[in-house]
């Protein structure tokens, strides 16, 4: 086959697709939203795609957050975690369905600190605390590896007043997956 040919025969399956495409799902506008955790975890709602979440199910997960973003930004793995709602919400499962525990440590530890704490040490404010009381608000437990505490020198009363301190983040995947929890690593 020549280049011409193979280009002529890309271009005409190209020009198909963009006429079968024309279902609710490929032919609309993508629009983000947030619809349950303003201002964050950004979303597309999506409707009439597949594999939609059952609105009857209880759905019990564990994020395991470690990542960071520098001390500036909001932290990539608890905005994931408001993705998470955002998504499940916009499919129709009620909040009280959602059994969610972000569970912080690693680099993401000062992601918990209060604000006055995380500009001692940092000098900016703590991008997460808005986010954090988003989390709550949804009903998102959120806690932090004591272990992890200890090993970056931060005292118990540096947390933020709505972060649970824990024993580690280790035995509380464990606890938490043994109690039938989906793992979700971020």
């Amino acid at each position: 086959m020549t280049k011409g040919l193979i280009a002529a025969f890309v271009a005409a399956l190209l020009a198909l697709l963009g006429t079968v495409q024309s279902d609710g799902v490929h032919a609309q506008e993508w629009k983000w939203t947030n619809p349950t955790i303003e201002g964050f975890g950004a979303i597309v709602s999506l409707p009439e795609s597949g594999m939609q979440p059952d609105r009857n199910t209880d759905y019990k997960v564990v994020f395991n957050v470690t990542t960071t973003a520098g001390q500036d930004k909001v932290n990539p793995g608890l905005d994931r975690v408001a993705r998470t709602v955002n998504l499940f919400s916009s499919a129709g499962v009620p909040l009280s369905r959602l059994r969610f525990i972000a569970v912080v440590h690693g680099p993401a530890t000062p992601s918990i600190l209060d604000d006055a704490h995380y500009r001692e040490k940092f000098g900016v404010e703590n991008p997460n605390i808005a986010l954090i009381s988003a989390l709550e608000k949804a009903g998102v437990k959120v806690v932090v590896c004591g272990q992890a505490l200890a090993h970056n020198k931060f005292p118990g009363d540096w947390v933020n007043p709505q972060v649970e301190i824990t024993l580690a983040a280790v035995t509380d995947i464990i606890m938490l997956q043994q109690r039938g929890y989906v793992l979700v690593p971020l």
